[in-house]
């Protein structure tokens, strides 16, 4: 019995590993087809109600940053040739014609940025055209984990620095609609000042779920032709 559990256990995580590599092709499929698709003017083109399936297309748009309500994302590093400097990602809200605001991901900056009084500094006033490519939001980790944003507290206004980019939770602390998705701003010719810019890449790598697969069905092969083979080779002994 414990045998047959054990074989229909192996079949079951090899036909799951299957399922997880035909669903890791379609979200590699889904993610090119986006990044293939033409630009899109956030000010000029018809914007569909919901973006959340358009992760990473190009995407540019003109407006006003809002730096009242500004914040950092932290445990961002920038790479050197010596390694890794720790710092934030800067997060501000561009407010566009019709009264709606995007945010923007407008790059990275050090430690020492550790206080929102010291980000006047690193300000674009004025109109200002942004391209990019769109983002969709984190709430937690990708596993699950990570540390949640705390809740305001008593007499706060503003969360400053926040551990995800969760929209649900700035949309609470800005007086305007903001979209569903942010926009991790491209570098610009001048990469020599702060905030530095950078766009993250997907994974298009297809995994080792089948391999996965492979395994676990060579397993249930032994287990379903070997065992057989292994009863027939002990001797059973008569008890006197």
């Amino acid at each position: 019995m414990i045998v047959l559990v054990g074989i229909g256990v192996a079949i079951r995580m090899g036909i799951w590993q299957l399922e997880r590599d035909a669903e890791r092709k379609a979200k590699i499929n889904h993610i090119q087809a986006v990044q293939e698709m033409p630009l899109l003017d956030l000010n000029h083109d018809a914007i569909p109600p919901d973006l959340t399936d358009m992760e990473y297309r190009q995407v540019k748009v003109t407006g006003e940053y809002d730096f009242e309500h500004q914040v950092a994302l932290r445990n961002q590093v920038w790479t050197q040739s010596w390694g890794d400097e720790p710092g934030y990602a800067l997060l501000t809200p561009l407010i566009l014609s019709d009264g709606r605001a995007v945010l923007v991901e407008r790059g990275w900056i050090p430690n020492q940025f550790d206080h929102p009084a010291s980000w006047p500094q690193l300000d674009e006033p004025g109109i200002v055209m942004v391209e990019g490519v769109m983002r969709l939001p984190m709430e937690k980790g990708e596993m699950g984990g990570g540390i949640p944003d705390p809740t305001l507290a008593p007499g706060e206004s503003q969360l400053d620095f926040w551990n995800f980019i969760n929209l649900t939770r700035l949309q609470q602390q800005v007086p305007y609609p903001i979209l569903n998705v942010y926009i991790q701003q491209a570098p610009g010719l001048n990469q020599d000042s702060l905030p530095y810019r950078w766009i993250s890449q997907p994974v298009l790598e297809p995994g080792a779920h089948i391999g996965f697969a492979l395994m676990w069905f060579f397993y249930a092969g032994l287990l379903l032709f070997g065992y057989p083979v292994w009863l027939k080779k002990q001797k059973i002994k008569p008890i006197h």
